[in-house]
């Protein structure tokens, strides 16, 4: 188990590193330090979704058993993808500290920062994203322990379809990078969003009724007969996981409503999700 996990712990803050180096370094670019740290982070979470949707690809397609059979990467992933919700809320909180200091609440550039700052800047770190680091909290805490654990070798299949969740991901980087740029009204934005908006719901919020009608359809069950029969605390599981993500979806729909309506004002972005 320990083998994933170091590598996990040293591909994903290697990746930000590098990518943060490279932006700064490189002549053709030399970028500065924040727009370096935000956009290093969005990649390093943009790869580590094709990896978790390529994954679970492979997993679900593979196993046609949906309770019975087993793949190898089901848990190794599971394990190499610890470390990067960990590295994600400080990369998160890096993000965060950036945008707070290019605002100008930082102090003056090269001053003393006020007493207390650097609280003061994780409490609203804390604030803004209080969701989705709970999210992590609960993926490292929580439904690592269950995965690797309780499961004891039962549904791959499922878990291979939670992992594909992750194809929205990208999209919601590539929103944030282009809202960083002032590239709201450009036609890629658009695009971006709308692609964005059904990926979030196809792979995040339609899959839990498609794994409910998988699981009736492998135990001879209509689907609406499928919570009945099945124990209260998967229910309840699959209730905390969607909630998130139906509180995430209205907000790209509220987002893409602005996006998409006839020009009189300048629309924010659709983008106000997660990882």
């Amino acid at each position: 188990m320990l083998t994933p996990m170091v590598a996990g712990g040293v591909v994903f803050p290697g990746l930000f590193l590098l990518s943060k180096n490279t932006l700064q370094r490189l002549p053709q670019l030399r970028w500065e330090e924040a727009d370096a740290v935000i956009v290093s982070a969005r990649l390093v979470s943009s790869v580590q979704a094709v990896m978790a949707s390529t994954a679970g690809y492979i997993v679900s397609t593979s196993c046609k058993h949906v309770i019975d059979d087993q793949h190898w990467l089901s848990s190794a992933y599971t394990q190499f993808a610890v470390p990067y919700f960990i590295y994600d809320i400080y990369a998160m909180f890096l993000c965060h500290w950036h945008k707070h200091q290019v605002k100008g609440h930082g102090g003056d550039e090269g001053g003393p920062r006020a007493p207390g700052s650097t609280w003061a800047v994780a409490r609203g770190y804390l604030h803004k994203e209080f969701l989705m680091v709970l999210h992590h909290a609960v993926m490292v805490l929580v439904c690592f322990p269950l995965s690797v654990v309780w499961r004891q070798g039962k549904g791959d299949f499922f878990l291979g379809c939670l992992l594909m969740a992750e194809v929205s991901t990208p999209f919601v980087c590539l929103g944030k990078i282009l809202i960083q740029y002032k590239q709201q009204h450009t036609v890629l934005h658009k695009v971006n969003g709308a692609l964005m908006l059904i990926s979030f719901l196809c792979c995040r919020v339609l899959l839990f009724p498609y794994l409910y009608w998988a699981y009736g359809r492998h135990a001879g069950l209509p689907l609406l007969a499928v919570p009945l029969a099945i124990p209260a605390h998967i229910n309840l599981g699959a209730a905390l996981l969607l909630a998130p993500q139906l509180y995430w979806f209205f907000l790209i729909c509220r987002g893409a409503c602005r996006l998409f309506r006839p020009r009189g004002s300048r629309p924010p972005s659709p983008c106000q999700t997660q990882d």
